[in-house]
């Protein structure tokens, strides 16, 4: 079974030079075991996976989709990216607080 946690996080907005993109960030506690979770893949599997992110299962509300959450800070915080897709279903906007649940893969 893999593993699987939730958390409460704020939907943040970042705007780059190609876009702007909705995201959530995830530390503490949940980070570090996402961290500890792409460490045993990497020593299973004897590499990481691009950029170092950790493929997950995510759930918003009653949307649920397969993605990566990438890491950030040396894997002290972990981002995950909400498309305009699940924003719409969820009718998410920037600043709402979000129920997350991950299962990692």
């Amino acid at each position: 079974m893999a593993d699987q946690l939730s958390c409460s996080l704020t939907l943040t907005c970042w705007r780059g030079d190609r876009g702007t993109y909705h995201l959530v960030t995830i530390d503490g506690d949940q980070a570090e075991h996402i961290a500890t979770h792409a460490t045993l893949h990497r020593m299973e599997f004897g590499r990481h996976r691009g950029f170092g992110s950790v493929k997950v299962i995510a759930k918003i509300g009653e949307t649920e989709w397969k993605t990566s959450v990438f890491p950030q800070d040396k894997s002290r915080e972990w981002v995950l990216l909400v498309s305009k897709k699940v924003m719409r279903a969820e009718r998410l906007a920037k600043g709402d607080s979000i129920n997350l649940t991950l299962e990692l893969l």
